[in-house]
């Protein structure tokens, strides 16, 4: 039973302290995602200190979603609304259009 368990495991998807909503991934690449967060703080650099934040509506254009196929825990691109520049957010926070 412990082999199998160890299996279930080495195959899962990693883990992330991401949000509960739509995660951008590979097939996001280009597109311009609505934001679903009330906050959602864009960085230089994954899990430094916000520059600035995005506020629901506003929208976000993913450049780099992870090397992970269901996206990473961090996304890279353009952040439009308030903040008008390139940066990263944290995975998880984008609505279902």
């Amino acid at each position: 039973m412990a082999s199998v368990a160890a299996l279930v495991l080495s195959v899962s998807p990693p883990a992330y302290a991401g949000g509960p909503y739509m995660w951008a991934n590979g097939n996001s690449i280009g597109k311009r995602l609505t934001v679903c967060a009330q906050d959602l703080g864009v960085r230089d650099s994954p899990g430094s200190g916000a520059f600035g934040y995005l506020h629901s509506p506003q929208t976000f254009t993913v450049e780099y979603a992870g090397q992970y196929e269901f996206g990473g825990e961090w996304v890279y691109g353009f952040a439009w609304g308030d903040v008008n520049r390139r940066g990263w957010v944290q995975n998880g926070w984008f609505c279902n259009n």
